[in-house]
């Protein structure tokens, strides 16, 4: 069995406490690696060896700064196998989508790269005949971030390269169900040469890691992608300090499908963005809205596709659509959530039951006679449930997709440009997706509108995120 160790200050090296946290593997639920329970001591080790090696990091050419998340993404695909493997082992993922992690977090960091040479200041006209004002952009400083379970490897690099890039430092803590893949990135950080300090990897509680990444006065700026709860703690922790705070939450897509809409692209997409990840992801489609004149046909094909779902162990299995949820209180959370949308009136059409007794299986769930008022359209689900509202105007639909506390992304099927356009513009979400998917692309940007989030990721907005502006203000004699 794996027992990992801390990365601090260009080592890897041993938790002050002595202390590990048992991680399961939710497809057989026996435990395949031990986790430094980290203590506060740990982060303040790691966010000052951070801040000590901050304003030399930031003096290196950013292209030479570039050169090394492109030597990472090096690494990580030479990994790329043992890496798809522990994705698979500690979070539950299939292998296409491990795979996929994989690959795309080694673009990621080369896509990031690319900005070394981009990112600009500008030169603001004068008032003043002898003066010129010029606007600089620089680093933060010391950057935290703190990572979910289900991107885990991913999100890394979403917070690390546009960090490392604009000349600022990290430490990062990963999710106590997922921190063996952060432990491989940290040995591929340490083989390609980065500069010790740079980069920081610090396990633990988010109680007492993620809430000292937040509340350290020595820390510009924290990233959190996690539940709204754990968004509000770190703005909290953040506050006393002013410290910036990114944040990526909850979420609780709209899919509204049109009469005109091609329902077998509907389907196919929807049920895509419902199950991937075993309905884990914060921009995968939530709920249904469909148009009462396709609502039968639509319906038919949607219980066809869900039923045919193939969910299992993504290790011993490769062709699989699901496998397990994360943990035992996933699982609960999914029967509670089913039962109460039956008691308040709806009708489970396939699935709405756990999957054998070992491992945290779920069925692809559909539900009919839904309404707006019910818990399953208004509460984030972050499993494969899936339930359908019928409308019988646009109105409607807009006004109940826009019903909701979250506003991280949404999805539009039809075949019509006007109509496309009127909900573009009437939808209140950081993303929509039209006649395809939810998943969002690496050069865009990745935000959220109300309690989905503060701030945003990718693309030249994301990478700003870990920028600020100063100001000079140059006046001649001549």
């Amino acid at each position: 069995m794996k027992e990992l160790k801390m990365f601090i200050d260009g080592k890897f090296v041993e938790n002050s406490s002595g202390k590990f946290i048992n991680v399961l593997n939710p497809s057989t639920e026996e435990v395949i690696s031990l986790m430094p329970d980290g203590t506060v001591e740990d982060a303040r080790t790691a966010i000052d060896a951070a801040e000590r090696v901050q304003d030399s990091w930031e003096r290196v050419p950013p292209v030479q700064r570039a050169s090394y998340l492109i030597k990472i993404a090096e690494g990580i695909r030479k990994r790329e196998k043992e890496l798809t493997d522990i994705i698979v082992r500690e979070e539950g993922k299939t292998q296409g989508l491990a795979n996929v992690e994989i690959l795309f977090t080694a673009d990621y960091l080369e896509y990031m790269a690319g900005w070394a040479r981009r990112y600009e200041g500008e030169i603001i006209p004068s008032d003043r005949p002898k003066e010129t004002i010029m606007l600089f952009k620089k680093a933060i400083g010391v950057t935290t971030g703190i990572l979910p379970w289900n991107f885990p490897f991913f999100l890394i690099a979403r917070k690390a390269a546009p960090a490392l890039v604009t000349g600022n430092t990290i430490v990062v803590k990963p999710s106590q169900l997922t921190p063996e893949n952060a432990y491989v990135f940290a040995q591929i950080v340490e083989e390609v040469g980065l500069p010790a300090g740079v980069f920081n990897l610090v396990y633990g509680r988010g109680s007492v890691i993620g809430q000292e990444l937040a509340a350290n006065p020595k820390v510009g700026m924290v990233s959190l992608t996690g539940s709204v709860s754990a968004g509000q703690q770190t703005m909290a922790a953040a506050a006393p300090n002013l410290t910036k705070v990114s944040l990526e939450l909850g979420g609780k897509a709209p899919a509204i499908v049109l009469a005109d809409a091609d329902l077998d692209l509907a389907v196919k997409s929807i049920i895509a963005s419902r199950v991937i990840n075993t309905g884990q992801v914060c921009n995968c489609a939530e709920r249904v809205y469909v148009d009462k004149k396709v609502k039968a046909a639509f319906m038919e094909k949607l219980v066809a596709g869900m039923k045919a779902v193939k969910a299992g162990n993504p290790s011993e299995i490769a062709d699989l659509d699901m496998g397990p949820l994360v943990d035992a209180g996933a699982v609960k959370s999914m029967q509670e959530k089913v039962a109460k949308a039956v008691e308040q009136g709806a009708k489970v059409l396939c699935g709405g039951n756990r999957i054998g007794d070992k491992g945290y299986f779920f069925e692809a769930t559909v539900l009919d006679n839904v309404t707006q008022k019910m818990d399953i359209i208004q509460e984030e689900t972050f499993g494969p449930i899936l339930p359908v509202v019928e409308y019988t105007d646009l109105n409607e639909a807009i006004a109940w997709a826009n019903d909701c506390e979250y506003g991280l992304t949404s999805s539009i099927y039809t075949q019509n440009l006007d109509n496309a356009f009127k909900l573009m513009r009437s939808l209140k979400f950081g993303e929509t997706y039209v006649n395809r998917e939810n998943f969002e692309a690496m050069q865009g940007f990745h935000a959220g509108w109300r309690k989905s989030g503060i701030g945003g990721a990718d693309g030249k907005h994301g990478l700003e995120e870990y920028l600020q502006t100063h100001v000079v203000y140059l006046e001649t004699q001549n």
